[in-house]
């Protein structure tokens, strides 16, 4: 998913450098999307492992 999010954000730049306005624009909100998506599952696994590795008696 984050290699998602590197590829549609090196397209963005590409496509900001060539003047496609609306396809860099299309691009970075998808980067967006992505990353933020990423930085949640992120944030859910460390919980996740942290809780996983207590001892609960």
């Amino acid at each position: 998913m984050l290699s998602w999010a590197v590829t549609f954000f090196v397209l963005a730049i590409v496509a900001a450098v060539f003047g496609f306005g609306g396809l860099a624009a299309g691009a970075v909100g998808i980067v967006k999307l992505l990353f933020v998506l990423f930085l949640v599952l992120f944030v859910v696994s460390v919980v996740i492992n942290g809780l996983r590795g207590r001892s609960l008696a």
